[in-house]
């Protein structure tokens, strides 16, 4: 599910030094990010396993992202990232939190924190897609279905029957 439009954010609810106390770190480049402990926490939230170059190449096109490491492993538990056209627009891709960090407040932490980023940055039409069981997660943070009522539409290409 699509959902976007201009968004106002409170004052982040865990401060940085809050987060640093509890041993996370919050990173805002993709250095130092082990790629394959990332999949790792795509997998165990449901998404699939991907090509790991695939990753670094979408990461290169990516214009704003936010992780957060996990001092005592050194291992990525929280990541959200943004693509868009650097001026009006984004759309946030691949919100995880580690399944063994949920519920602590890392992903309201994450996602705070990309929002601001993007709107530091002029940009005001913040988008989203979401897997319905989590709609509930993204409200408090000022997400709502299109106010305008625009739908997102999704390319599917068809399947050629091969003889």
């Amino acid at each position: 599910m699509l959902l976007g439009g201009t968004i106002s954010t409170p004052p982040a609810s865990l401060r940085d030094e809050d987060l640093k106390s509890r041993g996370f770190l919050l990173r805002r480049t993709a250095e130092g990010l082990n790629l394959d402990q990332l999949n790792s926490v795509f997998v165990a939230v449901g998404f699939p396993r991907r090509d790991t170059a695939k990753i670094e190449v979408a990461l290169e096109h990516t214009d704003a992202l936010l992780w957060v490491e996990y001092e005592k492993t050194q291992r990525p538990v929280a990541f959200a990232r943004a693509t868009g056209d650097g001026v009006f627009n984004a759309i946030i891709w691949d919100v995880v939190v580690d399944p063994s960090f949920q519920s602590c407040g890392l992903g309201k932490a994450v996602m705070e924190r990309l929002i601001e980023d993007l709107q530091a940055k002029g940009i005001c039409n913040i988008a989203l897609y979401s897997e319905p069981r989590v709609l509930g997660f993204y409200r408090p943070l000022g997400f709502v279905s299109d106010p305008d009522g625009i739908r997102g539409m999704v390319f599917i290409r068809k399947q050629r029957n091969k003889k």
